[in-house]
């Protein structure tokens, strides 16, 4: 899969400069959650098109804003992006840091009880963020990501990972 993303560089069709972050909630298995159980699909797209460049499936009872750090080191090419989009959740001091360590802009919306942590400037690049929820409604073409049949979460991540790599290859043989 490593291959195709870097064939994608190469064509100018997968953005390595920013990337988006999306956490999906979802399917019984790992972890307790309020509603039960529950497993957390984090997905990373690249800022051009939406094309995955991350996926990793956790329990769904950490906070999103931890499994950050965990779903970029299970990124498929070798550069880290200089800017990072996510939603709310991701307003994080700790976050922030940890980011900033490896030249990376984290880029979220301020959360309600917390001062400017951010100007407004950098906001207005989240307007693009459609591009990680496309990613999501591309993986959600495949029923075994929809509908998840497997118990054990590491087939499940399998054909995850799968049906990224469909949408890598189908990207790579009809570029736009």
């Amino acid at each position: 899969m490593r291959a195709r993303a870097d064939a994608l560089t190469m064509l100018g069709e997968l953005d390595l400069a920013e990337w988006f972050i999306v956490a999906k909630l979802g399917g019984a298995a790992i972890g307790p959650t309020k509603r039960g159980k529950g497993t957390t699909l984090m997905a990373l797209a690249d800022g051009k098109s939406g094309l995955p460049v991350g996926v990793t499936l956790a329990s769904a009872s950490p906070g999103e804003v931890t499994l950050a750090q965990q779903t970029l080191t299970a990124r498929l090419v070798e550069v880290l992006p200089t800017h990072l989009g996510g939603d709310i959740t991701y307003d994080s001091d700790g976050l922030d840091t940890a980011l900033a360590e490896q030249a990376i802009t984290m880029i979220a919306h301020n959360r309600r009880n917390r001062g400017q942590t951010q100007d407004g400037r950098a906001a207005r690049q989240l307007k693009r963020r459609w591009k990680v929820e496309r990613l999501l409604a591309w993986l959600h073409r495949y029923r075994r990501v929809v509908v998840r049949y497997e118990y054990y979460p590491e087939n499940f991540l399998g054909f995850v990972q799968l049906a990224c790599f469909l949408i890598l290859l189908k990207r790579l043989l009809h570029p736009r």
